[in-house]
């Protein structure tokens, strides 16, 4: 049998069979959605593929978080997902918990962003609107320089996907805030606006 290019709804559905925390599935969400914005930014031919590789990019965690970027071969592969799919979502722990590489502008994109929308994740909830809709990348970059907000929030990986994107912290803020308010209600950060 050869290699199978899942829709977005067979991918949903494999991220739901392996990950039940509300958290998890809401961060794939934004990463997703996040993925299809800088997709559509690049002008890039294949937005579903951004838009799966984002959505499923933490298969692995909740099950296995051992074995986190691991595990998720075994379990692509044996449902013949493409190699290329495969290799990108096991880029994204590139240095931390996986070897491969991001070298592909969609590998690069998911390195830098994944960190990043957790960091605005928390942003948006610590703001009087509870809300991601009136978020911008000047509140965001202060809670940037405060290493002791959202401490678990890796800003030397963010950095260093930007650099490997080769754009402005604040440009790949602003654009993941605009990616994530594309969501904002599925993502539980419509807030009170």
């Amino acid at each position: 049998m050869g290699t199978v290019v899942p829709t977005r709804e067979e991918a949903y559905a494999l991220l739901t069979e392996f990950n039940k925390s509300q958290s998890l599935i809401r961060h794939a969400l934004a990463v997703e959605a996040v993925m299809v914005h800088f997709a559509e930014l690049f002008n890039e031919e294949d937005v579903e593929k951004w838009r799966i590789v984002g959505l499923t990019h933490d298969l692995d965690y909740e099950m296995y978080p051992e074995e986190h970027c691991q595990k998720v071969r075994e379990i692509l592969t044996e449902r013949n997902w493409p190699e290329d799919y495969i290799r990108a979502i096991q880029s994204h722990g590139w240095g931390i918990c996986s070897d491969v590489e991001p070298v592909e502008r969609m590998e690069k994109v998911l390195f830098a962003i994944d960190e990043l929308t957790g960091l605005i994740n928390a942003t948006a909830l610590m703001r009087p609107s509870k809300s991601i809709l009136d978020l911008k990348p000047k509140s965001l970059k202060k809670k940037w320089k405060d290493s002791h907000f959202a401490a678990g929030v890796d800003r030397g990986i963010i950095q260093k996907g930007i650099n490997m994107l080769g754009m402005e912290l604040t440009e790949v803020m602003d654009e993941t805030i605009k990616g994530m308010q594309k969501v904002a209600e599925e993502i539980g950060l419509k807030g009170n606006l």
